[in-house]
């Protein structure tokens, strides 16, 4: 058998600290404390129809955002999107499409046909996008910060993260063979 390396264990040498650099790393701490003062947090001004966590403006006939993923995921596990709003929410449901959504739709190819046969359907409503070239989850996001009076649909769990940090905005998912919603206020 052969010999078996030693190797010096981490941190065994200790390094000597010189009363120069002690003195060096008090004199830093302060000028941290001051930047701290400095710093000013701006935050947004938030809708007056927002009481807490509760949009007073969401209210029947919802207008509800779809997604994408929204749409795939409905049909993957067979749930008729418009009868699946009307069960989840209990009341009145107006789906609206974005163009970039559109847009997005018709660039997955023959494979997803179905899908933007359902996206084209006359009772979805479509939403005219002002902007070029933008990504549809940007595009979505942009609009609920705007106008929040939407509910957002869909799986996206990267979409789902950017839209939990906007107060007010519910959202509804695709679950086993139901739609769930997430985060509606309670004061209807």
């Amino acid at each position: 058998m052969g010999k078996a390396k030693k190797t010096r264990k981490f941190a065994a040498v200790k390094r000597v600290i010189s009363s120069k650099e002690a003195k060096q790393s008090s004199k830093e701490k302060p000028q941290v404390q001051k930047k701290d003062e400095e710093l000013v947090k701006e935050i947004p001004q938030m809708s007056s129809a927002l009481f807490f966590q509760f949009n007073q403006s969401l209210a029947p006939p919802y207008q509800i955002l779809i997604d994408t993923n929204f749409i795939n995921f409905s049909i993957q596990r067979k749930v008729d999107l418009f009868r699946g709003l009307l069960d989840s929410l209990y009341a009145k449901c107006i789906p609206l499409i974005t163009d970039c959504v559109m847009a997005e739709l018709e660039k997955l190819g023959p494979k997803y046909r179905i899908a933007l046969r359902i996206a084209r359907d006359p009772q979805v409503e479509r939403l005219k996008c002002s902007h070029k070239g933008i990504y549809a989850d940007d595009c979505l996001v942009q609009r609920v910060i705007q106008h929040r009076c939407y509910i957002v649909a869909t799986n996206d769990a990267d979409l789902k993260r950017r839209i939990r940090k906007i107060p007010g905005v519910p959202i509804l998912s695709v679950g086993s063979h139901s739609f769930v919603v997430e985060r509606l206020p309670d004061n209807f």
